[in-house]
């Protein structure tokens, strides 16, 4: 029973030199001095109003994606103790010892790091030789852009990692298999999606694989290309709203309901406000469109004037209008149109789908109206006004009805904060919306409010909901105007699940564009091929020292010439093979065309997609694409060297070739370290030397 005490326990390890060696170096290269400078450096500014906002637990809306990369860097500042306090308002503003700077910029280097070995294990993954992995993974290290976003804190080297891990990942599971019977990163999902789908298909036509095991297969494709990502994806969200749970300056852009969702700023107001709306109610509404700001239903005594700039005439009733701050002329009484009664009964009699009402304007007691009278700036609909009563047979037309919106029943009683309505009006059937117009003086620059007389479907800028809601109890107007003055009163509280504020955040940030601003520094997709652009990063006012994002145009060049010999070849062997001449054993072409496919589809899908974008772009958005460029070069140099050099001759000069050519990458990466470490500081004439091409911006100082 006790036999295997009679033999030792061994346990044999087996460690890869070179992947060792590898990751030390690439850490050096990527933590050294990773400190400096302690100042701002360019995207900092923008990465660190998120971090400061993540460690204080403040609510905010990134348009840039999910928000993992932000998590990450919120790891970096809470292992390095930062309390968030820094502001963040200028690029080269000098960091106080209160910044955990090496700890704030180590994640993003980390990942910058080990993105060398991993360059070199897909290779490996490929079929290629080791010396072929180690070209591509020294490509990697002596890359001065990859370098330089490394050692900030920035997203782009983050991206770069997770993209080349999904790659790696993929490939194993592909091999492991093969041996024994595996958001910008949105476009490499993609991609191992399609290769992904074409590797199932072939296994679908496999008729030597058992049914069970061709089931295995496909459902382990389903789990790591489905339902993993969309539960990590999920988990992402999950943590960033469980850890954002405090009111802040980006509120505005949600709805009520997540608003109210917040600790502090609107959970202030509504926590406790009455739930179902009734005749009698006093409320606010706002339009959930929040476009072009948030802004809600208001009226004040100033009437439209008689007639407009244009010469055409108006009803010279009581403004209307979309008013983008809390005031007291926002609130509104929900009134039955067969009682005079503008309190709430006992027990409360609440609207539901399909009610009619009238809207009395709280302080100027006039009625919510449309007529057949044009807007002010929407002249093929409706104007919207409070009615006046001026004898000139101009009857009031100011009943209204309640159609919710995102009901589950046509019996659906109107909620606070989490109904969506509808407001039509009863004699034209308009529907009450926010025309996104600015007024002119005479409307104070508030947002045009319209009756749109075509209804198409239920957009946004015609949907409502109550914000602010209490019960009416003053049918005195002068008590009314004291009770609409005084804050509303707490009796219950609202709360979002997960799903739905994941779902609004969701939208939100696919939905959110920000206005396209020039920048100094922006460029144009046909300029990173060729690396016709730069930008200064940081720079030292006193020594000179500069920082910039400027790559290796040796090996940018390089990565250019090995994609078009790469098209070039397999078109030339596609051809032959056509014509049933095999230049290559077919697990060579096989090889040949898996790896070039993931070379420059990788490259492609992570490049050519900026041409569709309206959003200003910089030269590290190419950074993803250009990982993948890097990694075809080894593979057409082996490729050409293999069966293209024939004789021992042209062998030995393509070996020769290899080796000057490595050697002037290695040079072009030293002669540009200054700019990518910020030091040591150069001279002009150093500087003006470094200038190789006329559209790069060095900063030379003028003393």
């Amino acid at each position: 029973m006790l036999e295997f005490l009679k033999h030792p326990i061994v346990l044999s390890l087996e460690i890869n030199v070179n992947l060792m060696a590898l990751a030390v170096v690439g850490l050096i290269s990527r933590l050294w001095a990773l400190s400096y400078p302690r100042a701002v450096v360019f995207d900092e500014v923008y990465y660190g109003q998120f971090l400061s906002l993540y460690m204080k637990r403040i609510f905010f809306v990134d348009d840039s994606g999910p928000p993992f990369g932000h998590l990450l860097l919120a790891f970096g500042g809470y292992i390095g103790g930062f309390d968030g306090n820094f502001l963040w308002n200028r690029i080269g503003a000098e960091y106080n010892s209160n910044v955990p700077v090496w700890s704030l910029r180590l994640l993003p280097a980390l990942a910058g790091a080990l993105c060398v070995p991993l360059a070199y294990q897909i290779l490996v993954e490929l079929r290629y030789s080791h010396i072929v992995a180690l070209g591509a993974a020294l490509l990697f290290l002596l890359e001065n852009a990859l370098i330089t976003q490394s050692r900030l804190m920035l997203l782009e080297s983050i991206l770069i990692f997770f993209i080349l891990l999904a790659v790696l990942s993929y490939l194993k599971f592909y091999n492991s298999q093969k041996q024994r019977v595996k958001y910008m990163g949105l476009f490499t999902y993609i991609l191992l999606l399609t290769i992904a789908g074409i590797h199932s298909w072939q296994l679908i036509g496999d008729q030597t694989l058992p049914n069970i095991s061709l089931l295995c297969h496909l459902l382990a494709r389903g789990l790591a290309f489905v339902i993993l990502p969309a539960a990590s994806y999920l988990s992402f969200f999950y943590v960033h709203l469980a850890l954002l749970y405090r009111s802040g300056p980006h509120d505005q852009i949600m709805s009520s309901a997540f608003q109210a969702s917040l600790e502090g700023g609107l959970a202030r107001i509504t926590q406790g406000q009455p739930l179902e709306v009734a005749y009698g109610s006093q409320i606010t509404l706002r339009n959930t469109m929040g476009k072009p700001m948030p802004c809600w239903l208001h009226s004040h005594k100033n009437t439209y004037p008689i007639r407009y700039e244009n010469g055409r005439g108006s009803s010279h009733q009581q403004q209307v209008t979309c008013y983008p701050f809390k005031d007291v002329n926002n609130w509104w009484i929900v009134k039955d149109p067969g009682r005079q009664q503008l309190v709430v009964s006992n027990p409360p009699r609440p609207v539901r789908h399909g009610s009619i009402v009238q809207l009395l304007h709280g302080i100027t007691t006039r009625y919510l109206n449309t007529h057949d009278v044009a807007a002010p700036l929407s002249p093929h609909s409706q104007e919207v006004s409070c009615y006046i009563d001026y004898n000139i047979s101009m009857p009031a037309q100011n009943l209204w009805r309640v159609e919710i919106v995102n009901r589950e029943s046509d019996t659906d009683v109107w909620k606070t904060i989490l109904s969506e309505v509808r407001l039509v009006h009863v004699n034209t059937s308009a529907v009450l919306k926010l025309s996104g117009a600015s007024l002119p003086e005479w409307g104070y620059r508030q947002l045009e409010i319209i009756g749109e007389k075509v209804s198409r479907g239920f957009h946004q800028s015609m949907l409502w909901n109550v914000e602010e809601h209490r019960y009416g109890k003053s049918q005195e107007q002068k008590e009314r105007e004291v009770e609409l003055h005084s804050p509303t009163q707490i009796s219950i509280s609202q709360n979002l699940s997960f799903m739905a504020k994941f779902t609004e955040l969701q939208w939100k940030i696919l939905s959110l564009k920000n206005e396209d601003t020039e920048h100094k520094y922006s460029s144009s997709p046909l300029e990173w091929i060729t690396l016709d652009t730069n930008i200064a990063y940081w720079f030292h006012a006193t020594s000179g020292a500069q920082i910039h994002l400027l790559g290796n145009i040796v090996t940018w060049t390089s990565a250019n010439v090995a994609t078009v010999i790469y098209v070039a070849l397999f078109l030339w062997h596609l051809l032959r093979r056509r014509r049933n001449i095999r230049d290559i054993p077919e697990e060579v072409w096989r090889q040949w065309v898996s790896s070039g496919g993931l070379c420059v589809g990788g490259w492609a899908v992570n490049y050519l997609p900026f041409f569709l974008m309206e959003k200003t772009l910089f030269l590290y958005h190419y950074l993803p694409a250009l990982a993948f460029q890097i990694l075809l070069i080894p593979i057409v140099l082996q490729h050409t060297n293999d069966y293209l050099c024939r004789s021992k001759l042209s062998k030995s000069m393509h070996s020769a070739f290899v080796v000057a050519w490595f050697s002037s990458v290695y040079l072009t990466y030293h002669t540009f370290r200054p700019l990518t470490y910020g030091k040591p500081p150069l001279t002009k004439a150093q500087l003006q030397d470094l200038r190789w091409k006329d559209s790069w911006d060095i900063l030379i100082s003028k003393r």
